[in-house]
């Protein structure tokens, strides 16, 4: 078994460390730098439907709490 010392333990932590975050960049990163084409993804795929009438339980439909009223 070979233990990593020096300049290869950092390279492997590093790499590590470089893994992960590349794999949760498209994640979650990036939808929360770019919201438009998630907004726009959304008018398109919700385009005929009305939430009032698909609403369970006669429940109001969602608003702003911090809203003016």
């Amino acid at each position: 078994m070979v233990l990593l010392r020096g300049w290869r333990y950092v390279a492997f932590i590093s790499c590590i460390v470089g893994g992960v975050g590349a794999a949760l960049y498209p994640i979650i990163v990036e939808p929360m730098i770019n919201v438009e084409k998630y907004k726009e993804l959304q008018k398109h795929t919700r385009a005929g439907i009305k939430q009032e009438d698909i609403q369970p339980g006669n429940m109001k439909v969602w608003s702003d709490p911090f809203g003016r009223k």
